[in-house]
């Protein structure tokens, strides 16, 4: 993709408000989940029906060719696994960790896919990780340990289901990081997410018929289902893809790191979620492998190839 450096500080804005948004959309779905009776198999439903609809209408006023996927029967199966293992098992582990535990706590060990991409690629390739990366792997697994115990060794700060869910969010991330860039640089990113995220939802409502138990909605849930579905979906992948013309990827996705951190901040602020020095370090450490990836390509650590 082309750079357009000319509006670098527009750039660094939409990949600030992005990750943002995401952290918004975990926060409230976490209030949706206490207080509105909503299921994560209705919302997950939900989000993902309205948000493909919404970013394959999108890709349609820019022109995009959306259809032309289904005239090649291979990429239409690579469709079909990367929705199922990657896109909706994203969404589908992601919302059990914040339902069973609280977002800040999934977001953070989301940010262990970096972690498994790097012993994944290492394997492939037979090779053992470089310095920044192993320094990367002990960082991340260390900080994980301190948020989860926060430092009481002996018991979990939150519930075991909610750090299997987790853990289980970091695999799907690895899987939706790896698995389409082939159908992405062939097609465009808004068309292959578009259709993975609608056909991802067309699955989870054949799978768990959600609709029989819709929750009773009002004023407030309904502004909170429009801010997880259409500002923490939609516009949060819509401002990360344009941060890329305006920024260089690296940037990007050290400025990420806001997910996490914002998660927690608003965590504390607005669901009384609290954590302790231990526990902020933990999330310290996390965030800090993101800074510490970027150094790496920025002096130019060798980088394993997928």
């Amino acid at each position: 993709m082309h750079i357009n450096k000319r509006k670098p500080g527009l750039g660094l804005l939409l990949a600030f408000l992005s990750p943002f948004l995401w952290s918004v959309s975990g926060i409230v779905a976490e209030d949706l989940f206490l207080h509105a009776g909503i299921t994560v198999n209705w919302l997950v439903t939900l989000r993902m029906l309205i948000s493909g609809l919404l970013i394959l209408l999108y890709a349609s006023i820019k022109h995009q060719k959306i259809f032309a996927i289904f005239k090649n029967f291979k990429d239409c199966f690579q469709l079909i696994i990367f929705t199922v293992f990657g896109m909706t098992a994203l969404q589908f582990t992601f919302f059990k960790a914040v339902d069973t535990g609280n977002a800040a706590t999934a977001t953070v060990l989301q940010y262990l896919a970096p972690i498994l991409i790097i012993l994944f690629l290492s394997l492939i390739n037979q090779k053992l990780p470089n310095r920044a990366d192993t320094i990367s792997v002990i960082l991340a697994i260390l900080g994980t340990v301190l948020i989860v115990t926060q430092g009481h060794f002996n018991s979990l700060n939150v519930p075991l289901i909610a750090v299997f869910w987790g853990v289980m969010v970091a695999f799907s991330d690895v899987v939706y990081t790896l698995l389409p860039h082939k159908l992405i640089g062939k097609y465009g990113a808004l068309t292959i997410v578009g259709w993975s995220m609608l056909t991802g939802g067309l699955i989870m409502n054949f799978l768990f018929q959600p609709w029989g138990s819709s929750p009773k909605l009002n004023t407030i849930i309904v502004i909170e289902l429009f801010i997880v579905i259409v500002f923490g979906t939609m516009f949060a992948y819509l401002f990360y893809l344009q941060s890329l013309q305006y920024i260089d990827p690296t940037t990007v996705s050290v400025l990420g790191a806001v997910e996490p951190l914002s998660s927690a901040i608003l965590s504390v602020l607005f669901l009384n979620i609290s954590f302790n020095a231990t526990g902020i370090l933990g999330f310290i450490l996390v965030i800090g492998v993101t800074f510490l990836q970027y150094w790496s390509v920025k002096n130019f650590v060798p980088k394993y190839q997928s």
